[in-house]
């Protein structure tokens, strides 16, 4: 058992974890990020590293790994702890009123904890034409981790969400050709990524899908027929990425006693949860009229840690000052500490 009390225990480290860690750091909380994942960054990391993501305010378009490594960055003057790779498995409040966060690995000690998982654990919804199996790793992936390697080469795309349009979008400038197959004639992307799409010279296949994937060693070929229409089309192919969403599951945060809805946890205002000093930010904070974005997250996070000072000290204020007073602050106070 880790015999620290930390202030603050985030659990995930992906955008909102990592925010949240450093907003604990603006507000001389001491902090530590616990995520099952071997590196930060959450999906960021995990599954499209080289998206360009153009929601964040101030960033007209930034790269997902990009973004990470500010974010970390920027957590780097706090010492956080980091620990990955280490499932939960459970969460009690002891005695004395701290709550341990058991892992497969260790025990953590903290007066609050903020949970931050995003969606919980994820897996991507596989393809299940003929030959998926065969050729998953040898042509067919489900996530784009290195962008460069599609250069110059056929690619298909199933899928008809965000992901299958943004990374349509984005091949049609490097790939030789795209070929975008989507079981219906509606899109549950943007609306500019449709409209974008539709100007690019991209080959837009709907209302029909992958019925099988050929090939000896590795991918060669895909069969496409048409679900209401006549089509049926073989077609050479270097490359398929499969976007079909993630199935994704709580897993053990379900056993807590947490007030849950759907696959996410009830909050209120102050990003609190059903449990005393338990509070929820990101993707997995659920409340009316809520918005799964990066900067919902980025706010939620500042919420949770304001109101987990407040519970560990009532005297303490949700408002601080600005950053740049607390920033000058905290640089005079290490100033002082150098002298002695």
């Amino acid at each position: 058992m880790s015999s620290k009390v930390y202030d603050i225990l985030i659990l995930g480290g992906g955008p909102t974890g990592l925010f949240a860690a450093f907003y604990a750091g603006m507000r001389n909380a001491s902090c530590k990020i616990v995520d099952s994942m071997p590196a930060l960054g959450g999906r960021l990391t995990a599954v499209y590293p080289e998206k360009f993501i153009y929601d964040v305010a101030g960033f007209p378009k930034i790269l997902a790994k990009d973004l990470v490594d500010n974010l970390i960055e920027q957590i780097k003057p706090y010492q956080t702890e980091i620990c990955l790779n280490e499932t939960s498995q459970s969460l009690v409040r002891n005695a004395e009123g701290i709550w341990e966060l058991t892992t497969h690995k260790d025990v953590h000690l903290a007066k609050t904890i903020i949970i931050a998982a995003g969606v919980g654990s994820y897996s991507p919804k596989k393809h299940q034409a003929i030959g998926s199996e065969k050729f998953e790793d040898k042509g067919i992936s489900y996530a784009v981790i290195e962008k460069s390697i599609y250069k110059n080469r056929n690619v298909v795309i199933a899928g008809g969400g965000d992901s299958a349009l943004d990374w349509a979008n984005e091949f049609v400038n490097i790939a030789k050709s795209v070929t975008l197959v989507h079981r219906s004639d509606k899109f549950r992307a943007h609306d500019d990524s449709v409209s974008k799409l539709q100007k690019t010279n991209a080959r837009v296949i709907l209302n029909s899908e992958v019925t099988e994937f050929l090939g000896n060693e590795k991918l060669e070929k895909i069969h496409i027929k048409g679900i209401e229409n006549d089509l049926d089309e073989i077609i050479q192919v270097d490359d398929a990425l499969i976007m079909f969403g993630f199935n994704s599951s709580l897993g053990k945060i379900k056993e807590w006693g947490l007030e849950l809805v759907g696959n996410g946890i009830c909050v209120n205002e102050k990003m609190e949860t059903n449990l005393p000093g338990i509070f929820a930010a990101g993707d997995i904070a659920k409340y009316a009229a809520k918005l799964d974005l990066i900067v919902t997250g980025f706010s939620e996070a500042a919420i949770a840690v304001a109101f987990a000072k407040i519970f560990i000290n009532p005297k303490e204020k949700a408002q601080p000052m600005h950053s740049t007073t607390l920033m000058e602050i905290k640089e005079k106070k290490e100033k002082r500490l150098n002298k002695i």
